[in-house]
């Protein structure tokens, strides 16, 4: 599948949430950490407000981040804007990331049913369907998205998807979608997912993998050496000295 979001050299590295253990999780300043590095692509998270505004945020309540045991959705926008995590930054709107950042692919998670619209409307409204890559746990979210962004919209399959790839990878000739990238952990309830025999699977199927959340040198190392198209990682700095000493390795 040809699409913007895959166009780019691989491995593709993403700042997971921005860069998590390096900067305050899917903030504004976590954004521009990661841009400061050369990052082309981040993977956040999008909630909903009570009045329909589309805001970068993982969990379902504030508790964790702000302290505050409330409900995303509980709040309008101009309730939620004033709030500010623990480290004292503000809950930034999706679209106000996409135009603060016209350049950056984001790929999205819907952390909720409500969100999807808003979501997708965000991104039709700047224009950005060849810059983001949407996936989820709940496949009927995503299928949502695809129904409201069309056929342009790049997206990544939920379990049912992945299991199908996966058992193509032992030789059954299971039909699939025509998604063009699969976001996966490296093993689910302790079986590997991301195996030599699920990347050849997905690479005759032209489809990239992609694999979250990896925070380890030696884990990219491996995933890498079994041909991965992008890693998702907490620690975007330690990700980009990885891909960097492997270049010139390959390089040598």
């Amino acid at each position: 599948m040809t699409h913007p979001f895959l166009d780019h050299p691989t491995p593709i590295a993403f700042a997971h949430r921005g860069g998590s253990l390096e900067v305050e999780e899917n903030t504004i300043e976590a954004f521009a950490h990661a841009a400061g590095l050369g990052y082309s692509h981040v993977e956040t998270d999008v909630q909903v407000t009570r009045d329909g505004v589309a805001v970068i945020f993982h969990d379902d309540t504030l508790e964790r981040m702000t302290g505050e045991d409330v409900r995303v959705d509980a709040l309008s926008w101009d309730e939620l804007k004033g709030r500010r995590t623990k480290g004292g930054h503000a809950i930034p709107r999706l679209d106000s990331v996409l135009e603060e950042w016209p350049d950056l692919f984001l790929n999205l998670e819907a952390k909720a049913d409500g969100a999807v619209a808003p979501m997708a409307e965000a991104i039709r409204a700047a224009g950005a369907l060849g810059r983001v890559c949407v996936g989820s746990f709940v496949a009927e979210r995503t299928a949502e998205a695809v129904r409201r962004l069309g056929p342009g919209l790049l997206w990544s399959p939920g379990q049912g998807g992945v299991l199908r790839l996966w058992l193509r990878g032992w030789g059954l000739p299971l039909a699939l979608p025509p998604f063009g990238a699969v976001q996966v952990p490296p093993s689910h309830k302790g079986i590997p997912v991301v195996t030599q025999r699920f990347v050849r699977a997905a690479h005759a199927l032209g489809v990239q993998v992609h694999v979250w959340t990896v925070d380890a040198a030696e884990e990219m190392e491996r995933l890498l050496d079994l041909g991965v198209d992008g890693l998702m990682s907490d620690r975007p700095t330690l990700l980009k000295e990885v891909i960097a000493r492997r270049a010139g390795r390959e390089a040598a």
